[in-house]
């Protein structure tokens, strides 16, 4: 009997002691709700969120906006940079496919009104008649093979800026996400009551837990 009342009374010491430093607790630091207000004579403070909606918004309607938004300033040159290579690219393999599908075309039709494959052996030691003759097959698959060359890389270079398009969009959501991540140094440990439940066996017994909060 004796045994049981001292469970008892070890198991309302420490509930009093819990319910003390709970209490300590809420009343401990700065207190953070959704709106401005006064309670028990303590400020509270209202948290702004970073927002991932805007983020993709920004970075949708101008590539760099969002990254600018989440104040990772740094990241705008590399991205800026990135189109321009992307550009330059669609830029340079767009005038090559042009330059050797004319040249395929007034080759192909033979028209004395149109001869731009001269233009490809202006450099070279090949002669007009060579290319006419002897060389015909060859410089006609030659013209060919670079013209289906250019124009595959031409399209890889519009998927190129696509990318870079939507990349940026999803770096800038991502990023977003991270600054909502509450990540604090205030480690705690806590002791707290608990009773020990065993199906087994009765009565139950009352123990302490420590909790770690980080």
């Amino acid at each position: 009997m004796n045994s049981k009342v001292g469970i008892i009374l070890i198991f309302i010491i420490l509930g009093l002691f819990y319910a003390s430093n709970s209490a300590y607790c809420q009343y401990a630091d700065t207190i953070v709700v959704d709106n401005n207000d006064v309670v028990y004579g303590v400020e509270l403070k209202s948290e702004k969120l970073h927002s991932p909606h805007k983020a993709s918004m920004y970075a949708a309607v101008l590539p760099g906006l969002g990254q600018i938004y989440n104040k990772k300033y740094w990241k705008v040159p590399i991205l800026y940079a990135g189109v321009g290579g992307v550009v330059y690219a669609i830029k340079f393999n767009s005038e090559q496919y042009d330059r050797y599908r004319s040249a395929y075309r007034d080759f192909l039709i033979k028209d004395p009104q149109n001869k731009s494959y001269l233009d490809i052996i202006a450099n070279s030691p090949i002669t007009e008649e060579e290319i006419n003759g002897q060389y015909a097959d060859w410089f006609l698959r030659t013209l060919d093979n670079r013209r289906k060359y250019y124009r595959r890389y031409r399209d890889i270079s519009y998927a190129g800026i696509v990318a870079v398009y939507l990349i940026q969009i999803i770096d800038a959501t991502v990023d977003a996400h991270f600054k909502n991540f509450d990540i604090s140094d205030d480690l705690s440990l806590n002791l707290e009551p608990v009773v020990l439940s065993n199906p087994s066996k009765s009565p139950n017994g009352v123990g302490l837990q420590l909790k770690f909060t980080f």
